[in-house]
C-alpha cells in the first residue's frame, strides 16, 4: 500500500483560543513531545515517498519551541509547504522574535479574523483581550513588511457590526499602509464552514435579505478576494434551493485520494482531513493500531462517516435532515457536509456508539 503523498498534522499543543466559528471544534489542549512527533512520522514513512509532517492542525506556532518544531518538521518531511499565512497573534504580542522570524521565512501576508468591535470579537474568539492583540499584531506586522489580511465571519447576530469593520479598516489606514510596503490590502467575509463549532450558529445563518445590510465597500473587497462578480457566488444558495437540487441527487462520494491529509489529536486518534475530527470520522488510534491499520481503514472507507458518504445517497440524507423552506445561505459543498454530519449523528445515536 503506497500513496503518492501523505500529510500528517499532529495537534501537539492545541490552541490558546476557543473560537466559536472553528470548523475543527473546541477540544482540550495537549502537551505532546518531539519524540511523539517523530513517532508519527516513522509510522507513516513506509507508505509514501513524499511525506509532509506538521506539528499542528489548530494554532500556528503556539508552543514556545516553534522554531525548533519548524526545523524538525522540515527535516522529517520530503516536501514542506511554506509557512501558512495563518499566524498566532497570541504569540505575536508576547514574543518579539516571532514576527521577524515569520518575515525571515518569506511570509508576506498574515490572516487575522475580526468579528466586529472589541466585545464581539472577544466573544467569538472565546477569550478577553483577543481584539486588542489583533490590533497590536497589525502594527507589528507592518514593522516587518508583512501585510495583514482581514477575514470576517458573518451571521445575523453580528452583521450589524460590518459598518464598524469598514470604519476600522479606514481608521487603521490599512489600504495605504499595505501599499506603502508594496502589498495590496485584502479583506473578505463569508459564513465559514457549517461544521465543528460553527454549526451552532445555524439558527442565525444569514439569509438573502441580510445582504442589503452589508456595506458596498466590503462587498467589493470580498468579490475581489474571491474573484467573483456577484456576492451570491460567495455566499451560496438558499437551503430551499439546495434542498430541491439535492433531493433528487442519488449520488454518493468516495473521499479516498492518493494524497491524503490526516489529523492526529493529542490522544493519537486519526481522522481524514474532511471537516471536523468527530468520532464518526475516526479511523482508529495510531498508538494502539499502527499506521497500516489506519490506512487500510481509510482506503476501505471504514470510518462511519466515510461509509455513509459512500453508501447513502445525498438525496436520502437531505430528505431526512434538510429544511425545504429554509432561506439560509450555504455553498453546496458546506451544505452537503452539514447534512452528512446530521445524518451521522443520528446514525451514531441510534446505534448507541
Amino acid at each position: 500500500m503506497k500513496f503518492e503523498k501523505i500529510t500528517v498534522c499532529l495537534d501537539m499543543y492545541g490552541c490558546p483560543n476557543r473560537c466559536k466559528h472553528c470548523w475543527l471544534g473546541v477540544t482540550p489542549n495537549g502537551n505532546l513531545s518531539i519524540d511523539d512527533l517523530k513517532f508519527v512520522a516513522e509510522q507513516f514513512r513506509p507508505f509514501t515517498d513524499n511525506l509532509e509532517v506538521s506539528d499542528r492542525y489548530r494554532e500556528e506556532d503556539y508552543s514556545d519551541n516553534y522554531k525548533e518544531l519548524w526545523r524538525i518538521t522540515s527535516e522529517l518531511s520530503d516536501t514542506k509547504t511554506p509557512h501558512f499565512e495563518l499566524i498566532s497573534y497570541w504569540r505575536a504580542v508576547r514574543d518579539k522574535e516571532y514576527v521577524p522570524w515569520l518575515a525571515s521565512l518569506g511570509v508576506k501576508a498574515a490572516q487575522l479574523t475580526i468579528f466586529g468591535d472589541e466585545k464581539t470579537t472577544d466573544y467569538f474568539v472565546g477569550r478577553k483581550g483577543a481584539f486588542q492583540e489583533i490590533l497590536q499584531t497589525i502594527d507589528i506586522l507592518f514593522q516587518y513588511g508583512i501585510a495583514p489580511r482581514i477575514q470576517t465571519f458573518i451571521y445575523k447576530i453580528n452583521i450589524a457590526q460590518l459598518p464598524y469593520i469598514q470604519y476600522l479598516i479606514e481608521t487603521l489606514n490599512l489600504e495605504k499602509r499595505c501599499a506603502d510596503i508594496g502589498r495590496e490590502f485584502d479583506f473578505f467575509f463569508h459564513q465559514g464552514s457549517c461544521d465543528g463549532e460553527n454549526e451552532q450558529f445555524y439558527d442565525v445563518w444569514i439569509t438573502p435579505d441580510d445582504i442589503e445590510k452589508i456595506p458596498h465597500k466590503l462587498i467589493d473587497l470580498t468579490l475581489k478576494h474571491f474573484g467573483k462578480s456577484h456576492i451570491r457566488d460567495v455566499l451560496g444558495d438558499t437551503e430551499k434551493e439546495l434542498y430541491n437540487q439535492l433531493a433528487v441527487d442519488n449520488s454518493t462520494e468516495n473521499i479516498v485520494t492518493n494524497k491524503p491529509v490526516f489529523f492526529i489529536d493529542k490522544d493519537f486518534n486519526v481522522y481524514p482531513n474532511y471537516e471536523t475530527p468527530s468520532p464518526f470520522w475516526c479511523l482508529g488510534n495510531l498508538k494502539t493500531q499502527g499506521a497500516e491499520v489506519i490506512l487500510r481503514n481509510y482506503v476501505n472507507n471504514r470510518s462511519i462517516a466515510q461509509n455513509i458518504k459512500l453508501t447513502v445517497p445525498i438525496s436520502k440524507m437531505v430528505i431526512e435532515h434538510g429544511d425545504p423552506e429554509s432561506m439560509r445561505l450555504f455553498s453546496k459543498w458546506d451544505y452537503k457536509n452539514y447534512i452528512l454530519h446530521k445524518y451521522c449523528r443520528a446514525w451514531y445515536a441510534k446505534n448507541q456508539l
